[in-house]
């Protein structure tokens, strides 16, 4: 009986250790990725939903879409020249901390990202609620819709930004 309870003993410290480890290995799995949580400087903000980070990687905020700026041969759109000063105050030379949803790069490369500032703000939901954004949801990327949907309706409520210009201007 002496042997069984050291055995017992025994078999208790090598499930510990391995539970540990296995709880290591999780909570490193996450870390490897240079990107996913840690901060990065942003470099040059492109639009209101596109910027560039250090050194030179591309990002597109999720889940959003402000008014083109930039599109070649294509006239700046109502409320876009708004949402990318918005954009580069709140960015430009700011880090920020990007996460990512199930993809994290699209067909163009660029980095797929929901993106806090240093203070804690979620700035994919501040495009919304201030009204520099619609919705924009693309699957699998959808961890936030309902929330968006949900600002977006309070900013159109409340003619927020884009959606105080008449119906005319918006398109």
């Amino acid at each position: 009986m002496v042997v069984n309870m050291n055995i017992t003993k025994i078999n208790r410290r090598s499930l510990g250790a391995y539970l540990l480890v296995i709880l290591l290995v999780i909570t490193l799995i996450p870390g490897c990725n240079d990107h996913d949580g840690n901060w990065h400087t942003v470099k040059r903000v492109i639009d209101g939903d596109t910027f560039i980070i250090f050194p030179d990687e591309r990002v597109r905020i999720i889940g959003v879409d402000t008014p083109e700026t930039v599109k070649p041969n294509i006239e700046p759109e109502p409320y876009g020249q708004e949402a990318s000063a918005f954009a580069k105050e709140m960015l430009e030379g700011k880090k920020v901390r990007l996460e990512f949803d199930v993809q994290e790069q699209d067909r163009f490369g660029r980095l797929l990202a929901y993106v806090y500032l240093e203070d804690g703000t979620f700035f994919n939901a501040l495009l919304l609620k201030k009204g520099y954004a619609q919705v924009m949801t693309v699957p699998p990327n959808v961890r936030y819709a309902e929330d968006f949907l949900k600002y977006q309706r309070q900013a159109r409520e409340n003619k927020k930004g884009l959606w105080g210009l008449d119906k005319s201007e918006r398109n």
